[in-house]
């Protein structure tokens, strides 16, 4: 049987790797140590697969096309084609089609319709974690694209429960595997708007005590209520409630909060302790 060996969280605000040196050496400091710290624990976690849930930037898919959860089945997968990201070694990432198929089967065995893809393209949201981390070597990729850009979304519950299916899937896996969840997004900010680089702390930090908390449904209560005012690109959180769902909504550790108003977004990082 597989392991769920951890879940973990980051921001992958686009200005970290456009604008790094807009924000002063102290601060950047700060934020690398905690991408550092976050390396160390996707490490000491030691996954033979890596679930990346991000949401997709205009690159796989369109109004024309826009599934609300996509799991990429791939053999691999192609890099950012963003050219501000040219320079980052992902040209091509190693998937593992292997669980993938068996968690699209599990999806569907328990009533969960995917999208799916066996030749997705990784944007910023996938890579730029990877980067600012530093992993020497990645494990294979099994990336899940959650719709946070254009409503409808995946209601809050539905991505709770899809954190709860990746769970299943992993127990029903019958080979030998360690399978870590990293989420990506979030947390407050607001993107092409009238009020495009506002930061909103206070539902940042309010947030990160629901999660730690561990109760499940005063956390939706919360998100339904104060989601929507954080600004159009706090909807990321959803991928945060997958990793929640995977962890079982226990262990709960924020890692470093970072609101940085020169790239837009209250970066937040945490992982899940699976007991």
């Amino acid at each position: 049987m597989a392991e769920f060996v951890g879940a973990f969280a980051s921001s992958h605000a686009p200005l970290i790797a456009r604008a790094w040196e807009a924000v002063d050496a102290a601060r950047r400091d700060a934020i690398s140590r905690t991408f550092s710290e976050l390396a160390r624990r996707v490490a000491a976690a030691k996954p033979d697969v890596l679930v990346v849930v991000s949401p997709d930037h205009w690159v796989n898919f369109f109004l024309d096309n826009l599934p609300g959860v996509c799991i990429g089945v791939g053999q691999t997968h192609k890099g950012p084609p963003e050219p501000w990201l040219s320079h980052l070694p992902y040209a091509s990432v190693a998937g593992h089609p292997a669980f993938a198929g068996h968690l699209a089967r599990t999806a569907l065995d328990e009533g969960f319709e995917p999208s799916l893809s066996h030749h997705l393209e990784l944007d910023h949201g996938f890579v730029i974690p990877l980067w600012k981390m530093g992993i020497d070597r990645l494990p294979p990729l099994v990336p899940i694209i959650v719709n946070t850009i254009e409503p409808p979304m995946p209601s809050l519950r539905r991505c709770l429960a899809w954190g709860d299916l990746i769970r299943t899937a992993v127990e029903r896996y019958p080979g030998n595997l360690r399978v870590a969840v990293l989420a990506t997004g979030g947390a407050s900010h607001s993107i092409g708007e009238h009020d495009m680089g506002r930061i909103d702390e206070a539902f940042d930090r309010d947030c990160f005590e629901h999660l730690r908390s561990g109760d499940r449904e005063g956390l939706l209560a919360f998100l339904e209520q104060r989601l929507e005012a954080a600004g159009n690109g706090a909807a990321e959180m959803r991928n945060w409630l997958v990793a929640h769902g995977a962890a079982q909504g226990k262990g709960f550790e924020l890692l470093g909060y970072h609101p940085y108003p020169e790239w837009y977004v209250g970066c937040g990082f945490a992982a899940w302790n699976p007991g």
